[in-house]
């Protein structure tokens, strides 16, 4: 019902690294400025650098010394450095922007492990320029790390600075937008003392939005485990008064946790958690979603009589409502037909299964006859048939 998360579930939106960047293109020139002619009502000028080194290139066309003029005005000096990117579009190269190149980013680029190599190979370079003084160095470490699927992380939790990121954690001038990844770095490496920093960080006043504290919240409950989960429940889930942004980002976590934290909190227990946000109308169609995925029937009741309560028919809700009981009905049918040897759970899971899908049968077939429309719509995006 849910397709697997192929890069850190908690970092930003992953994009093409410079390494990626390097294999993909034919060409990779170092450059200087030379000059630049400004742009005219239609025309938009042009750029000419001189290149200094040739890094790469497909065929013997470029060589140190030559010029090469780009279209668009650019101002510049003569001691600006930059990298051109050539890519192969027919006969022709397509140019991407110039990107600003100081030595130690045209050294950092030429030792950095080829992208054909596996991650656990490639990801302890880029571990070491993650906080790097050139930011375009430190971003492009961070999109390896954000490109990177979970399972490729967790193994090298051995090799994590994890001095460095009790600091980064706390420093203001780190970029809010890294604090996932570094939370969760910290939960695959910290001990005792790690897990009371990022209690403290978690459990900081605060109204605003929070980028990346669902990590954080992720990294402490892979080493807090239990305790840790009542601390967020008590905290951020069952307390209506905390912030909207700090419960959502609590409920990421726990997701997370369903997903990778290889039962360090058991499912039943990750269900109750998520349970308590069915009290929060703003959130109840996607924790119900959640619910479904996470196979927790015993909830069928209580939707069924959310369903008829006024402070949640609200239409996404009571759709949300008939897919959990079109997905119990129908997981009840599949555990009904499976061999008894092929079944995961025991006499008495297995009839309390069977006894909460043959109520979700029954609600579905009396709201056909009262509400058919609504039954259309919610099987309209089921994600299973």
């Amino acid at each position: 019902m849910v397709s697997p998360v192929r890069a850190c579930p908690f970092c930003s939106a992953p994009s093409k690294t410079l390494s990626e960047q390097v294999s993909d293109a034919s060409a990779l020139l170092e450059v200087t400025w030379e000059s630049a002619k400004d742009a005219q009502q239609t025309d938009v000028g042009s750029t000419t650098f001189r290149i200094l080194k040739v890094i790469k290139q497909a065929k013997d066309e470029f060589s140190v010394n030559d010029l090469i003029t780009l279209p668009r005005y650019r101002p510049g000096e003569k001691t600006d450095r930059y990298l051109l990117f050539g890519n192969a579009a027919g006969t022709e190269l397509d140019w991407q922007p110039p990107v600003a190149a100081s030595q130690s980013l045209v050294e950092y680029l030429q030792n950095a492990p080829k992208p054909n190599l596996p991650y656990r190979e490639r990801l302890p370079y880029f571990m070491g320029y993650l906080e790097n003084s050139e930011t375009p160095i430190s971003d492009d470490a961070y999109g390896e790390f954000a490109n990177a699927p979970y399972e490729e992380i967790t193994p090298l939790s051995s090799k994590m600075p994890r001095e460095k990121l009790r600091e980064w954690l706390v420093d203001p001038k780190v970029s809010p937008s890294r604090l996932g990844l570094y939370g969760l770095m910290m939960g695959l490496s910290g001990n005792d003392e790690d897990r009371q920093l990022m209690e403290k960080k978690i459990l900081e006043p605060n109204t605003d939005f929070r980028l990346g504290i669902d990590g954080v919240m992720g990294g402490y409950l892979l080493l807090a485990k239990e305790p840790g989960l009542e601390v967020l429940e008590r905290t951020k889930l069952a307390d209506k008064q905390a912030p909207f942004s700090e419960t959502y980002a609590a409920m990421q976590a726990l997701r997370f946790m369903w997903q990778y934290g290889n039962e360090t909190i058991s499912p039943k227990r990750l269900r109750k958690s998520m349970e308590l946000l069915l009290t929060r109308p703003e959130l109840a169609d996607l924790v119900i979603a959640d619910l479904a995925r996470w196979k927790d029937w015993e909830v069928v009741p209580l939707l069924i009589t959310k369903f008829e309560d006024p402070e949640f028919g609200i239409p996404s809700i009571r759709r949300a409502i008939v897919r959990f009981m079109i997905y119990c009905a129908k997981d009840a049918q599949e555990v009904k037909n499976q061999p008894a040897s092929e079944s995961k759970l025991t006499p008495e899971e297995l009839a309390q299964v069977q006894a909460l899908g043959q109520q979700a049968e029954e609600w579905l077939k009396k709201l056909e006859e009262t509400d058919p429309g609504l039954i259309r719509d919610a099987r309209r995006f089921l994600l299973i048939k």
